[in-house]
């Protein structure tokens, strides 16, 4: 499959794998859906000054809630938690935060809780008090 075209797997579409040649250019500025979070993207705070990588979606896939993201810091041995308030926009070129620079080693530890396999590289967790319906 090239880049940039959708498959569905588990009645949610997702983007194919980035590393492939893409077949035509696409814009880094373009928005996304929640779920269409490309996997290990980079992750700037408000200045725009990358701070990490996308790891996981933290979200209710069935009743299309997004909680946050699970994100790789780079200058930490950590996965941090990044409420859905704190995202300004998600884009094919990275999610970009509200959260000043100054901040970013005061974000959350994620505590690692269930993970749901979204195919392609990229994971969904699952809060453990959600019911299953």
């Amino acid at each position: 499959m090239a880049s940039g075209e959708w498959t569905a797997i588990g009645g949610v579409d997702l983007m194919a794998d980035q590393s492939e040649e893409p077949s035509e250019e696409l814009d880094p500025e373009q928005q996304v859906a929640w779920i269409r979070t490309p996997y290990q993207a980079p992750v700037f705070d408000q200045s725009g000054g990358e701070f990490g990588i996308t790891d996981s979606l933290l979200g209710d896939e069935a009743s299309d809630i997004f909680h946050g993201l699970a994100v790789k810091l780079h200058d930490e041995r950590r996965v941090a938690e990044i409420a859905a308030d704190l995202i300004d926009k998600i884009t094919l070129g990275g999610v970009h935060t509200s959260i000043p620079p100054e901040q970013v080693v005061d974000l959350p530890t994620y505590q690692e809780e269930r993970w749901f396999h979204l195919g392609q590289g990229g994971l969904f967790r699952k809060r453990p008090e959600w019911k299953d319906g």
